[in-house]
């Protein structure tokens, strides 16, 4: 079983991966049009605001209003990208979103950056947690959450021609880039990294790298490892990860959300009615965060390689 062990060479932030992937839309589809709430910097959406500034619009520390004005754009035929941290894109707005763009089925794009813990120092009043399940539950709600740079630009660049309501959440911190500048982007396609036959672990967001990691770790102890990338949480693939539930008959998944509400219990509702399974959820047990460094944090909270090896471990020795 041929196994490929993933590495990196440098680090960026997924947000960079945004601005990047608006801009170079911007420059092609002259109806994307991008609203911020007042952090053009920290969303990286500076470079589409310069280049194109009939298309930029800063509504201020108004996110309520922000989402209202993208609904109405879309009745023009305009594509609205939305620019805000994750806690004021959805806990902030989250009638805005159920009534004037889920319910109404717009095409708004709404982009949430300094998502989970890994925002670090901002602490738990920033550092959401349930905005996962919380957008996830809206009916026709697409939910993306990618793992690096270059996949966070091409979500961001494959939504635009997606009709329909979209959630796609990034990061802060500078990350490992360990995907192909040019890989093919599915919505609602899993990506297989590695192939395995022991465990499937399938992980989102930053959770992948650490997912990566363990999987080395779990290798020295001979323990052979299905890695899989579940870039869109809704909807989910439900195909790919039965078939590797099937093979392996252990899962864990790993996600920086809330495990009330995430990726786990999607998967964990599809098995419990198709293939259930041994299965492990790694993520933050249903408390709030705190301000400290992204990795340091990671850790504290059970985020980290050695906790999802544990919790392999732990699955196979429980048979």
């Amino acid at each position: 079983m041929e196994r490929k062990e993933y590495t990196y060479t440098e680090k960026k932030d997924t947000r960079s991966g945004f601005g990047e992937g608006l801009y170079e839309i911007g420059g092609k589809n002259k109806n994307v049009v991008a609203l911020c709430a007042d952090l053009t910097g920290s969303l990286k959406m500076n470079q589409f605001k310069n280049d194109f500034p009939e298309r930029f619009f800063q509504v201020g520390i108004a996110e309520a209003n922000m989402m209202g004005i993208a609904a109405g754009m879309t009745i023009g035929g305009k594509i609205p990208f939305t620019g805000t941290f994750a806690n004021f894109s959805t806990g902030r707005v989250y009638d805005q979103i159920r009534q004037s763009i889920a319910y109404s089925g717009k095409n708004v794009k709404i982009c949430a950056s300094h998502a989970g813990i890994t925002l670090g120092e901002d602490g738990a009043t920033h550092q959401i947690l349930e905005d996962i399940g919380m957008m996830k539950m809206l009916p026709d709600m697409t939910v993306i959450n990618p793992c690096d740079y270059n996949q966070t630009k091409l979500a961001t660049i494959a939504i635009a021609d997606h009709i329909g309501p979209v959630y796609l959440r990034f990061g802060r911190p500078k990350w490992p880039i360990f995907t192909k500048e040019n890989e093919n982007f599915i919505i609602g396609k899993a990506i297989k990294f590695i192939e395995g036959r022991d465990v499937s672990i399938f992980a989102t967001g930053h959770m992948l790298w650490q997912a990566l990691e363990a999987e080395k770790l779990l290798y020295k102890m001979g323990i052979s490892s299905e890695v899989i990338n579940i870039h869109t949480i809704k909807p989910l693939d439900k195909d790919a990860i039965l078939k590797s539930a099937k093979k392996t008959g252990h899962v864990v998944s790993c996600e920086e959300h809330n495990v009330i509400g995430g990726l786990g219990e999607s998967i964990s509702r599809l098995l419990s009615e198709n293939n259930p399974c041994p299965m492990k959820i790694i993520g933050v047990n249903d408390t709030f965060g705190e301000s400290g460094k992204p990795l340091d944090l990671l850790e504290k909270y059970k985020l980290d390689p050695n906790t999802i090896k544990k919790a392999v471990t732990d699955l196979i020795n429980s048979k």
